[in-house]
């Protein structure tokens, strides 16, 4: 057959990208069912684009050729947002930089299949993240080739309506069936965070009276602002944004998990560096329940 050049075949069938890659077609499908490959099907054929083929095959051999992207997902944070926004609007025009707010399970989903470049994540109290956040990770088939890096601890606990405050002694009393609560999604650190809460409770989901489910932190914070619910569990920092009652409930690791190539990723070291920065500092003191002391330190992965 003659040569396969981006003139004459501006998309490959998997017999010629099979040639082309100098690897069978078995292995091909593999790479499809992985989500690892840029590929498309037509009539019931997989096609692939060479020009998109070539540009993973660079990003691949180079440790990441697209500098000038990092999408990051996973677990909501108020404060995370906000840096990300600001390293944005510095950024301009040259990168894009953008965060998606998926929950934790579905972020190391995306990440896996190589959707996204970095995964927020928190899965259960500070004391156990290093236990905790190694095993999850484990569940992937990529994680030899992830690092964890630490963003912050945060304080988790309950957030409630500002007029219930006088109602309110103790997290007991949220359990009443006169509240009404907005649930986070399954596979959500923060949901994950509220089973535990209510284990130790001897309670359970079923126990709430709830009809309402938010996929983000300030969601579920907003849900409560404009009445539509009484209570969830969340950040210090979410209830802090909009306007709401907090009870403690404890501090956790909120890391990103993301390959080795992305680590050295100048957008990415900018991220960190704006995290560790005074700046970032000066947010906390309006957005309170966070410590910073450990930021950008490689927490796993290092072998």
């Amino acid at each position: 057959m003659p040569a396969i050049t981006s003139e004459n075949n501006a998309f490959m069938s998997v017999k010629q990208v099979a040639e082309y890659l100098h690897l069978n077609e078995k292995k091909i499908y593999t790479l499809i069912s992985d989500g690892h490959i840029p590929a498309t099907k037509v009539t019931g054929k997989w096609m692939f684009p060479k020009e998109l083929v070539d540009r993973w095959m660079h990003n691949s051999a180079h440790g990441g050729l697209l500098t000038d992207r990092l999408i990051i997902a996973g677990s909501d944070d108020p404060l995370l947002y906000r840096i990300i926004l600001e390293l944005a609007q510095e950024t301009g025009s040259h990168a894009l930089i953008s965060y998606t707010a998926t929950g934790t399970r579905l972020g190391l989903d995306l990440l896996q299949s190589n959707r996204v470049d970095v995964c927020a994540l928190h899965w259960g109290p500070n004391e156990e993240s290093h236990l905790r956040h190694p095993a999850l990770l484990r569940h992937y088939s990529q994680f030899p080739q992830w690092v964890l890096i630490r963003a912050f601890h945060r304080e988790q606990g309950l957030m409630f309506k500002p007029s219930l405050k006088h109602r309110i002694k103790n997290i007991d009393d949220l359990f009443s069936p006169r509240y009404r609560w907005v649930l986070r999604q399954n596979g959500s650190g923060a949901q994950r965070f509220l089973l535990e809460i209510l284990s130790k409770h001897n309670r359970d989901l079923d126990f709430l009276n709830s009809d309402l489910c938010a996929f983000s932190e300030r969601e579920a914070a907003a849900e409560i602002a404009m009445d539509q619910a009484d209570v969830s569990a969340g950040a210090h920092s979410a209830a802090e944004e909009y306007g709401l009652e907090f009870i403690p409930y404890g501090w956790e690791s909120f890391d990103l998990a993301l390959p080795r190539s992305i680590w050295f990723r100048r957008l990415f070291q900018n991220l960190i560096t704006r995290i560790k920065s005074r700046s970032c500092r000066s947010l906390t003191e309006k957005l309170p329940g966070y410590d910073l002391s450990e930021a950008g330190e490689l927490v796993w992965g290092e072998d």
